[in-house]
């Protein structure tokens, strides 16, 4: 089994920065990616980067240029950089494995509100 735990979330005004942390725990076989999803009221959990396998991060381009992840892959450790926010990314951001094998694990989420 596998445990996911982000931290980092808070209130932040428009246009600063947060960093989230994701520490994974448990028995970790053959990881396919490590994301970073999110999901504000009234829409849908969406993706915002990950890293794959081979240490490549990929971004949707909503995020292109403004967040940055990263990780220790030797720590099980995984962070988001977000910068330039905006009210709009107002979200509970969530922390996901994929495993080669199996179903992806969710981490419980943490909120970030960016007031404009």
């Amino acid at each position: 089994q596998v445990q996911l735990v982000e931290s980092g979330g808070g209130l932040v005004q428009a246009g600063g920065s947060l960093t989230l942390t994701c520490a994974a725990s448990g028995n970790i076989l053959g990881v396919a990616s490590m994301d970073w999803y999110r999901q504000s009221p009234g829409n849908q959990r969406e993706l915002v980067a990950q890293i794959v396998m081979d240490g490549t991060p990929k971004y949707a381009d909503a995020f292109q240029g403004r967040f940055t992840i990263s990780r220790d892959a030797a720590k099980k450790t995984m962070w988001l950089r977000m910068n330039a926010l905006k009210p709009e990314d107002t979200a509970i951001y969530y922390c996901s494995l994929l495993p080669v094998f199996g179903n992806r694990f969710w981490g419980q989420g943490t909120q970030v509100t960016v007031s404009g």
